[in-house]
Order: C-alpha cells, then structure tokens, then sequence
C-alpha cells in the first residue's frame, strides 16, 4: 500500500525515484496496459485504434470525453490537461454470457472466459495531472452500494453487466460528486495472470497464509507469508483472495500493495525484451477506447513522473451492519467523497467546517509494550488540546522505531496538528486503515524517548 510520508526527518533519494518513473505503469489492469501498449506500438506500427473491442452507441460515446487527449500521430505529445480514466478488471464465468446448452458441461466447474461482460471486480480512477506532477489512483470497492440508472440499487460492480463501461463511467461519476471521466480500459482477468507472467512475476511480501478453495470456479489460493516472487496465477491469488474479516478491502489494500511491488521493480533489458509478448496479452485481453497516440502520451507523463508522486486512495465509508440489506454493501460516505474530489480531484470547493478537534476519533495503537498508564497519560494529553474522542486499541505485534501518525485522505490537515500538539512521529495517509477511525496513532520508539526527555526535566 503506498503511503505518503511528510516526516521532517524524511530523506529523499532522486534515484529512486527515477527508478520508479514509468515502473508505475506495470501495475494492474491499466497501469501495466499504457507503458507496455506504448512500447510494443512503436515497435509494431499497429493501427491507430487497435484495443477497442466494444461497439459504443453514439449516446454511450458522449458519455466520454471527445476531445483528443494529445496531438496526432505516433509520438510522445505532450499532456496539457488533467485526465481522467477508469480501469475495471473483469471477472467472467461462462454462466454470465452462455445460454445453459453452450456450457460445457463436463468440465465440472464454471470456467472464466475470455469476455468483458460480467462483473467488474477491480475498479479504478487514475487521474494523470500535469498541473500538479501527480497522479492519484483511486480504488472503488466492488461492493459499493449506489443507484444504477434504470436498474435501481445495487452493488457498483453490476453497472458493467447492465451498460457496459458507459453505465458504468455513469455510476461512478455520480458516485464522486460529478467528476468528469475521460476514457476508460477493461482487462479481463486472465489477462492480469498473462500479463504479470510476461513482465517476469512481481516480488511481494504477502501478508499472511493465505487458503481458499472453490472447485465451481476451480479457484484454488494456497499461498505461505513472507516475503517472495509470485508468477502471474500466484499473484492473481493474492489479488482474489478476500475470505477474511475485511473482505473487498481487504482485497482493494491487496491491489494497491501488488501495484506498488510493481512499481519497485527495476527496469532491466530483460523487461524490454519482454515487450511482444506484452503486446500479444493486451490485444486479446483489453478494451479500451483510448487512441495510440493517447496512450502513448500517457505513457510519457508516466515516464517523467517519480513514484513519490502517485497517491492511492480509497471511496471513504464502512461496511454496511449484518441484517441491514440482503447482501453486504460498502456504504460510500458523501461528505468525505465530496472532501476527497476537491483536494485530490479539483472539483469545484465543498463547503468544510472549521477545524473542530472534538469531532475526530482517535484511535491510540502501541508497539512498545509501554505499562497502560503510559497509554493513558497521552490520553489524557490529547483530551487537553481538545480530542475528546480518543480510544486504546489492540496492540501491533510488531514495533516500529518512529510513530506513524496515519490519517485518511481528507484529515491529513488534521493529523499534521496532532503532529504538532505532540512534537513527534511521522504523518502517513492511508485510505484504508482502520477504517472506524479519522486518525490512527502507532507509538513507536521515539514515543519513548520523548516519555524520557520529559522526566528529565
């Protein structure tokens, strides 16, 4: 999971970021589609339009934005505007584009097929900025539960299935306070598992054992913890894998955490000698309606951009109560939707409240094994300056030496004046850590030597 990290300590090391430039693109779905699809084009010399695989009508292209996004012919244009794309990975069992008699029925197990009808499983709204240098990834959990047009509320992957990506660009764009959504790219499943193989695997720490089994879609994960090289069908375990007490978001931190493994790696000649068999899984996996030389300006935004300019979020709000519906939802929160367009999006300004300590909930995590009258007299500092709402959580097994101050997206400005009421730790922004709280303090060992200096005197 990317983290952004605003500590005055921080050190900042340029190569590697150059590193990371154009690496960005080798994550899921769209990400790895721009640089490859860039790179093995001017290779080949394919046609203008040659990954568009659906039949748009006329009403469902407006739906898009029509201006070009760079200059014409097959060059590295330059981008002059923000952009705005949505990515969806596509998950596809025969069931959901066969008739019963078409299936084959003696596999035993509903096969994933090669199609980009069915569900969308991964969803994501890259915006390329080049007023700000940055680009934001921002993901959108499957389960979210908004109004699809003309076929009521549902879950936010089924606008697919019913309209195809212009419902869905639709959905989404409602869902985010009117935010405009320029094109769109769709990769099927077994092209993710194709394309990582193609990029040489991807190297992650997974996070815990992982098993699951499911012989109707003969979907079998069996993964150990630690630190390790996936090829494409281990990593597209880690990516499907949400059997645990924080089902889709789980999975979405997954997602982030295997575009970032991505990011990391090192371009070496290996990975450019890679690039026609990468072309060869983006023709027959994607559907995008962006034109080449599109692509190919994206690509170098990308290649000029350090990795410490990519920000990853989430759509805030919580898992909907057991019983409320007949199905879990993720239920979206407008107000820190409308928060987080504005700072992230450059949608027009919502209207914010002052700055009202008392309003945030402060959860306290310690790594130290610190007594708990320890725990509370930092309680009850924070409850002086005005945090009223402060609670003790279970601890982290794991110490850490500096203490991270973890914020969602829109309260960084919040958790920048604890730093400041505190006089230590780090500020990181987190879309998808505890998720009950604003802010979330992990005491490390500087918390100690603060306890220290404040005795001696």
């Amino acid at each position: 999971m990317t983290i952004q990290k605003t500590s005055a300590t921080e050190n900042h090391n340029p190569q590697n970021h150059n590193r990371k430039g154009w690496l960005l693109w080798l994550g899921l779905g769209g990400m790895a589609m721009v640089s490859a699809t860039a790179g093995g084009l001017l290779a080949f010399s394919l046609t203008s339009t040659p990954l568009m695989q659906a039949d748009l009508s006329p009403r469902e292209a407006a739906v898009f934005d029509t201006d070009h996004i760079s200059g014409q012919g097959l060059q590295f244009s330059e981008l002059t505007r923000p952009v705005n794309i949505l990515v969806m990975g596509m998950s596809v069992l025969s069931t959901d584009i066969q008739s019963p008699h078409e299936q084959t029925k003696n596999l035993g197990y509903l096969p994933q097929v090669n199609s980009f009808d069915g569900l969308s499983d991964v969803m994501l709204l890259l915006r390329f900025n080049p007023e700000k240098k940055k680009i934001v990834m921002l993901s959108i959990p499957r389960d979210t539960r908004v109004p699809i047009e003309g076929h009521g509320v549902g879950k936010i992957n089924a606008a697919n299935v019913e309209g195809g990506p212009a419902l869905s660009a639709k959905t989404i764009s409602t869902l985010l306070g009117g935010v405009e959504i320029d094109r769109y790219v769709r990769i099927n499943i077994l092209g993710v598992s194709k394309l990582i193989d193609a990029l040489g695997g991807v190297t992650v720490d997974v996070p815990k054992d992982m098993k699951y089994q499911d012989d109707s879609q003969h979907l079998y994960i069996n993964l150990k913890k630690g630190l390790q090289h996936l090829n494409g069908d281990q990593a597209l375990q880690l990516l499907r894998y949400r059997h645990d007490s924080r089902g889709d978001i789980g999975r979405v931190e997954r997602q982030q955490m295997v575009i970032r493994a991505l990011m990391e790696q090192t371009l070496n000649p290996q990975t450019l000698g890679r690039f026609p068999k990468i072309v060869k899984v983006i023709q027959s996996h994607i559907d995008t309606n962006l034109r080449v030389e599109e692509l190919m300006t994206l690509a170098g935004f990308g290649m000029q951009t350090n990795g410490s300019d990519v920000e990853m979020l989430m759509v805030p709000g919580k898992f909907s109560a057991k019983g409320e519906f007949d199905a879990s939802y993720w239920m979206p929160d407008g107000d820190r939707i409308a928060a987080m367009m504005t700072q992230h999006f450059d949608l027009e300004s919502v209207t914010r409240q002052a700055f009202d300590p008392s309003h945030l909930h402060i959860t306290l995590q310690d790594t130290t094994g610190s007594e708990s009258t320890s725990l509370e007299g930092l309680m009850t500092t924070l409850q002086q300056a005005g945090y009223s709402n402060v609670y003790i959580s279970k601890s982290w097994s794991e110490p850490v030496s500096e203490t991270h101050i973890i914020a969602q997206p829109e309260d960084n400005a919040s958790a920048e004046a604890i730093r400041s009421t505190l006089g230590f730790g780090e500020v990181q922004v987190q879309s998808t850590h505890h998720l009950d709280s604003h802010i979330t303090i992990v005491l490390g060992k500087d918390w100690l030597q603060q306890q220290s200096t404040d005795l001696s005197y």
